[in-house]
C-alpha cells in the first residue's frame, strides 16, 4: 500500500518513467514487492476509473480546440497500466482488468479466485485508484481519497502467508465505491482485526483472517 507518492521503482526502465503520471507509479511501486522479473503469474487489476484525471485533461484538451496526443490517449485506456506492467516484467501470462463500480473490491476478489479454480498456483491482485477531478460531482461517487493509492497482493488457494477466508455476507450494507473499501482493507490486513465486511445495496462480503 502507498502511504505516499512514490516515484516508480527502480525495475521500471527511465524511458518509461516518464510516462507514468502517479497513479501508475504508485501502482508499479506496489506490485514491485510482489513480483520479479520474468515470473510468470496470471493479475487482476481492478481501478473504479482508471486514470480519470489523464482522461479529464484530455477532454480539457479537446474543449480548447488542441490536439490531442496520440502517446497520451494510448496511456489512458482502462488497460494501459495492466500493459504496461506486462512489458516491465515480462509476465506474459493472462491479465484480467475491471472497473468495479458500486461492487467495490471483492469483484476483484472473485476473478482472482476463478482463476485460482481453473488450476494457478497463485494470483497477483493489484487495486488502484485515485481522487476525482473536482468537476466530478461527490455523488453518487463516494470517494474520499486524497491521493493516489494502491494496493497489491499475491493470492494462492494453499501455502504460506496470512490464511483468510473470503466469502457472502448476509448484512446489507453502503460502503462506497472501491477507492473507500481499498483503504478498509489495507487498515484490515495491517491490524489485529479479524474480520471485515464489505458491500454495497446489493451484495456484501467477508474477509476473515483465520
Amino acid at each position: 500500500m502507498s502511504a505516499e507518492l512514490p516515484g516508480a521503482p527502480a525495475s521500471v526502465p527511465k524511458m518509461l518513467q516518464r510516462r507514468l503520471n502517479l497513479l501508475a507509479k504508485a501502482v508499479f511501486h506496489a506490485a514491485d514487492h510482489c513480483i520479479r522479473a520474468g515470473e510468470q503469474v496470471p493479475t487482476v487489476f481492478s481501478s473504479t476509473h482508471g486514470e480519470i484525471g489523464k482522461s479529464f485533461q484530455m477532454l480539457k484538451t479537446i474543449e480548447a480546440g488542441q490536439e490531442l496526443s496520440p502517446t497520451a490517449f494510448s496511456l489512458s485506456v482502462h488497460n494501459a497500466i495492466s500493459g504496461l506492467f506486462s512489458i516491465v516484467y515480462d509476465n506474459q501470462q493472462e491479465s484480467t482488468v475491471i472497473a468495479p463500480g458500486m461492487e467495490g473490491i471483492a469483484a476483484a476478489f472473485i476473478e482472482a479466485a476463478g482463476m485460482l479454480s481453473e488450476g494457478w498456483d497463485e494470483v497477483l491482485l493489484v487495486l488502484y485508484d485515485e481522487p476525482l477531478p473536482d468537476f466530478f460531482p461527490f455523488e453518487p461517487f463516494k470517494l474520499n481519497i486524497d491521493m493516489p493509492c494502491a494496493l497489491a497482493l499475491k493470492i494462492a488457494a494453499a501455502g504460506p502467508g496470512l490464511a483468510m477466508q473470503f466469502c457472502r455476507a448476509p448484512e446489507v450494507r453502503d460502503d462506497g465505491e472501491q477507492p473507500v473499501q481499498l483503504l478498509a482493507l489495507a487498515k484490515f490486513l495491517a491490524s489485529d482485526q479479524k474480520s471485515l465486511t464489505l458491500g454495497n445495496q446489493k451484495h456484501s462480503w467477508n474477509w476473515h483472517k483465520r
